[in-house]
């Protein structure tokens, strides 16, 4: 269903990495090697690339919206990239030495040079938005668009700051939670659907619906995240199931469980720096009797609904549309 959108997006993610930095040189091989081209030595070495779900979502919005999606290739791609200069800056700050099955950027070249390369992510992402002006796009829609990008990448920002300082906060509520997802997961997904849109329309109905199906989608996304992050299986998700404990993470099951009877001892477990087995054992054991799991998935399948009643108010009906409506429904159940 996907490959010809991946296949001309992997082609543009080429065409920019290459034109910037000379393909045979250590600076071009970090990013190849983080958007899982090659080895750490440069060698080929395809690796899991990610879902590309955000590039997907602009260039099946800007045909659900009537737009022909290759027009909307040099904006699927920015978003791509912005979305790894978040995740290179991520495993920083997280102390994350692995990402899909290998070594983070920074454990292998250091932590300077994987600032760098996030920071030069970051600059590759607004080069590729460039490459969206086009005599067929009005000057006002370029601006709209680059508007659109920048302001939810101040989002993700915000958001990872939000996720940072929970790391340290004794009280986390659940509308704390969705204050820091809006930003660092929702906004990208929302500007990915609302550029697609805006580069097919200038109806503003149609765009904020769009934009309104990738914010609810994004919620939806992350929630199902935190579900798999505790009860997925690690060979297809990629870490252990105790990752997201061992690190404190407040996500929306731990969150939620929290809320219950059983919350005073859940935050006091919390509290603690070390955990043996017993304290491991003792806060699975609340996060199942608390029924966290599928409490998650239910919120996780109500904003998916969301998505699709924003999904339904463009009025539109097409093989684009149906892929989106598709995974929506997908998003919530998936494995990885």
């Amino acid at each position: 269903m996907s490959n010809a959108y991946l296949a001309a997006l992997e082609r543009e993610l080429d065409e920019i990495t290459c034109s910037h930095a000379a393909s045979d040189s250590e600076f071009f091989n970090i990013f190849a090697y983080h958007l899982g081209r090659t080895d750490a030595q440069g060698n080929p070495a395809p690796s899991d690339t990610g879902k590309r779900i955000r590039p997907l979502l602009c260039l099946w919005a800007c045909e659900a919206a009537g737009g022909n999606w290759r027009a909307a290739i040099p904006a699927a791609a920015a978003i791509e990239l912005i979305h790894n200069f978040s995740l290179i800056h991520d495993d920083i700050e997280d102390d994350s030495a692995e990402r899909r099955g290998r070594a983070t950027v920074w454990k292998i070249w250091g932590l300077a040079q994987g600032i760098n390369a996030g920071d030069a992510m970051f600059v590759l992402a607004h080069l590729a938005l460039d490459r969206l002006a086009t005599p067929t796009l009005s000057l006002e829609r370029y601006v709209e668009i680059h508007s659109v990008f920048d302001q939810a990448t101040l989002k993700l920002t915000q958001g990872q700051y939000l996720d940072i300082a929970f790391e340290r906060a004794d009280q986390v509520t659940l509308e704390h939670y969705f204050e820091m997802v809006r930003g660092k997961t929702a906004a990208l997904l929302a500007a990915a659907c609302e550029i697609g849109a805006r580069v097919a329309t200038t109806d503003e109905k149609i765009i904020r619906a769009f934009a309104a199906y990738g914010e609810n989608l994004g919620i939806a996304f992350q929630i199902a995240d935190d579900v798999l992050g505790l009860w997925g299986d690690p060979a297809l998700t990629g870490k252990s199931t105790r990752t997201d404990l061992e690190s404190r993470k407040k996500s929306y099951p731990v969150l939620a469980a929290m809320q219950s009877e059983a919350g005073d001892e859940l935050r006091a477990l919390y509290a603690e720096p070390n955990w043996g087995e017993a304290d491991f054992r003792r806060v699975e054991r609340i996060l199942r009797e608390t029924g966290a799991r599928a409490l998650s998935t239910q919120q996780a399948e109500s904003f998916a609904a969301r998505a699709l009643d924003a999904l339904n108010a463009t009025g539109l009906g097409n093989d684009a549309v149906a892929r989106l409506r598709e995974l929506a429904i997908q998003v919530v159940h998936r494995e990885k």
